[in-house]
C-alpha cells in the first residue's frame, strides 16, 4: 500500500481510484463495511482501492481542548488498512484551505478535479465540507453531477450497540475492552516507545515496559490482562496497569506492562499492547508490600484468562 499526502497535482497512477471517505479512527467493523463497498466498486471499475483520511483529525482542530480521543496512531491505521487490501491511502492535510471548502467545492475540487475518483463510498452519517454541511444525499447528487459513483453504507448494530468510534471510546472509558474489541473486530491496542523510568518495578520483581498514552483515548484506570507484540513479531501475554501510579508517586497517565516469563531489554523499542480484559480499578495502597501482594493476584487472574492451560 502506498501513502499519498496531498490531492493536488497527482500523477495518473494516483488518480482514478474507488475510495472510501472518512476519518477511519479505529478502522472498526462499520468502517470496514464502507471500505468493502469501495472495494466492490473498485472491482467493477477495475480501479485501485483507496481510502481518504485527514491529518490532523478535524476534531483536533475544531475542539482543541477536548480530551485525548484517538483509537489509533497513523502507523496502526496504515497497517489495518493494508490488511484490508487497500492500494492507496490518501492522508489529506486538514489545513486552512481544505477546512474552508464547502461541501460542493470539496466534491468538485478535491474528489473530481484533484483525485479523479471513480466511486466514493461513505457511511450513513458522513458529513463533509465547511460547517459539516455535506451529507450522503448531497454526495450522491455531486456524484451524479460530476460523473463518479457513490455508495452509502447503512448503520451496523442497533442503538447503543451501533458500530462507531464513539462506542469504542465509551467502552474503553468504562473499562469494557471486550465490548470495544467487538466493535473494532480486534482488541484495542496501545503502541509506543518504551520509556526509561524509575525502575521500581524491577526492584519489586515486576519489571514493566512503560509507554505514554499521548493522544490515545484514556481507558479506565486500572489493571488489564494484555498481549504485547514485540518488534520481531513475537506476542507475549502479560498484565498492565493504566493510570498514574498513586502508590509510589503520581506520573502522567501511562501504560505499564509486565510481560510473563520474559527478561529482555526493551528500552527505546516500539511495542503494541492489546487490552484483553479489565481486572480491577487502579488503587492506592498503604505500602509496597500490599501492592506487591495484589500484583501477584493480578498476575494469577491474567494468566487464567490468557494462558488457561499454564
Amino acid at each position: 500500500m502506498r501513502i499519498v499526502r496531498h490531492w493536488k497535482g497527482l500523477s495518473d497512477a494516483d488518480k482514478g481510484a474507488s475510495v472510501a471517505l472518512g476519518n477511519f479512527d479505529g478502522v472498526h467493523r462499520g468502517h470496514q463495511h464502507v471500505i468493502a463497498l469501495a472495494a466492490r466498486a473498485a472491482g467493477e471499475f477495475k480501479a485501485p482501492l483507496g481510502v481518504i483520511s485527514f491529518e490532523p483529525h478535524p476534531r483536533r482542530i475544531f475542539q482543541p481542548d477536548a480530551p485525548a480521543f484517538r483509537l489509533m496512531k497513523p502507523d496502526q491505521q496504515a497497517r489495518a488498512l493494508a490488511a484490508l487490501g487497500v492500494d492507496v491511502l490518501y492522508v489529506l492535510p486538514f489545513d486552512g484551505e481544505l477546512m474552508h471548502l464547502t461541501d460542493r467545492e470539496f466534491a468538485e475540487q478535491v474528489l473530481y478535479e484533484g483525485m479523479g475518483v471513480r466511486n466514493v463510498a461513505v457511511g450513513f452519517d458522513i458529513s463533509f465540507g465547511k460547517g459539516r454541511s455535506g451529507s450522503p444525499e448531497s454526495m450522491a447528487a455531486y456524484g451524479a453531477e460530476f460523473g463518479f459513483g457513490v455508495s452509502v453504507a447503512p448503520a451496523l448494530g442497533e442503538g447503543e450497540d451501533k458500530f462507531s468510534s464513539s462506542a469504542v471510546r465509551q467502552a474503553l472509558r468504562d473499562g469494557r475492552p471486550q465490548d470495544a474489541a467487538a466493535v473494532l473486530g480486534r482488541p484495542f491496542a496501545i503502541e509506543g516507545v518504551v520509556l526509561h523510568g524509575r525502575k521500581l518495578g524491577r526492584q519489586l520483581g515486576f519489571p514493566t515496559a512503560n509507554i505514554a498514552l499521548e493522544d490515545y483515548v484514556t481507558p479506565k484506570f486500572g489493571v488489564y490482562a494484555t498481549r504485547t507484540r514485540l518488534p520481531d513479531g513475537r506476542e507475549v501475554p502479560g498484565v498492565a496497569n493504566i493510570g498514574v501510579n498513586p502508590t509510589v508517586g503520581e506520573v502522567d497517565p501511562r501504560l505499564e506492562v509486565w510481560l510473563f516469563d520474559f527478561d529482555e531489554d526493551l528500552y527505546d523499542q516500539t511495542l503494541e499492547t492489546d487490552l484483553i480484559a479489565f481486572l480491577r480499578p487502579e488503587l492506592k495502597f498503604d505500602g509496597l508490600e500490599a501492592m506487591v501482594e495484589q500484583i501477584h493476584e493480578d498476575v494469577r487472574q491474567a494468566r487464567a484468562i490468557l494462558t488457561p492451560d499454564f
